[in-house]
């Protein structure tokens, strides 16, 4: 219902015109909001071994849903003259979210960067595609360090971009005379701020680069091959306690290293049956110690221990809730929000793990 408060029976002309738009408008953007209220059903949640559960809790794919709750006049407008344009993923890869919840997504379709702070209801787009000096032309991967700084590598430009939280550009990593990028092709990044060390994987030299924070090499990992510490276009390196985890995409395997480059294990095996990888791409590790890993050719997100067995999955090709099509970057925030990048269906899927229960563990209830 619209109120008019009216003061001593008078109003001016405008106030006149303005009641009466009001009125004749107010039917009609009802019906229109009846008419969009159709919500498709979430998937249901996953039960698991010992009381673990997945649960669905939801879609972004635009600034429109940061915003927060609109209100009546804000909406009043909409109807009049039109809603804003409202940017939103073109073809995103990489997420990360940083110690303030905001998620940072990389979108090569639109040569960019996205921030997306829920909780402030703010959202920024960041560019650097116009600069004579230091362009960004494909942003692929995307990491934060302890003081939620942005680096993001450029798989054309063959350098690391970073950013300060804000989204302003500082610097980039790798940048050569003539404007030429040190790597071949940067892909995944990791930034272990209390060791001082960011670890990038160049595709097509098939190495990991250990750099500190300054961006001098300290030290290579890998060849190309099959074997241990041998790669075939690596794509993700994930760091996580005292242990690297990288994407070895066209090995078909995910391999496990200590921080000093020395193999481990491995997970993994070729095809495209559940619990082998076809298209391996975005890694993540929840609080249990499980991995999981996106496969962008079946759709789904596998779930493995430690030593390579598979848990569980959860997804399937599709573009309803809870479904994927060329699924891509995954991250893991302190939370067990698992923020999924599903690329094709341009958006971001959002899933909660709830662990054990703490007398499970041993702890008090």
């Amino acid at each position: 219902m619209v109120q008019l408060l009216l003061s001593a029976g008078r109003f001016s002309r405008m106030g006149t015109g303005l009641a009466m738009m009001v009125l004749l408008i107010t039917p009609m953007w009802a019906t229109k909001v009846r008419r969009e209220k159709t919500i498709e059903p979430p998937p249901p949640d996953l039960l698991l071994e010992g009381g673990r559960k997945l649960h669905f809790e939801r879609s972004f794919r635009s600034e429109k849903e940061v915003e927060g709750k609109r209100g009546f006049w804000t909406k009043l407008v909409d109807v009049v003259i039109g809603e804003p344009d409202h940017p939103e993923l073109v073809r995103p890869y990489s997420i990360a979210v940083d110690s303030r919840g905001r998620a940072i997504v990389t979108d090569p379709g639109a040569n960019g960067i996205h921030i997306f702070d829920f909780d402030n209801h703010k959202y920024k787009f960041i560019e650097r595609r116009d600069k004579d000096k230091d362009a960004m032309r494909t942003p692929q991967c995307v990491a934060v360090d302890a003081q939620d700084n942005i680096y993001v590598t450029d798989s054309e430009a063959g350098k690391i971009f970073v950013f300060d939280p804000s989204g302003k550009f500082r610097r980039t990593i790798g940048s050569l005379k003539g404007g030429e990028g040190y790597f071949k092709r940067p892909t995944g990044i990791a930034v272990d701020s209390a060791a001082n060390r960011i670890y990038v994987t160049d595709t097509l030299r098939d190495k990991i680069y250990v750099l500190d924070m300054k961006g001098s090499v300290l030290q290579t990992i890998g060849q190309r091959g099959n074997g241990n510490l041998e790669f075939n276009l690596p794509t993700e390196v994930l760091v996580h306690e005292q242990n690297l985890f990288v994407v070895d995409a066209m090995n078909f395997r995910v391999q496990f290293l200590d921080r000093s480059g020395v193999f481990q294990t491995e997970v993994g095996k070729v095809g495209d049956s559940i619990g082998g990888m076809f298209r391996p791409k975005g890694i993540g590790i929840d609080s249990e110690g499980h991995l999981y890993v996106v496969d962008g050719l079946m759709g789904v997100v596998q779930i493995f221990d430690q030593e390579g067995r598979l848990l569980y999955y959860f997804g399937g090709r599709g573009t309803g809730l809870g479904q994927f099509q060329l699924p891509s970057g995954l991250f893991i925030d302190r939370d067990d929000r698992i923020f999924v990048v599903d690329s094709f269906n341009r958006r971001i899927q959002v899933f909660k793990y709830s662990g054990l229960p703490r007398q499970a563990q041993g702890g008090q209830p």
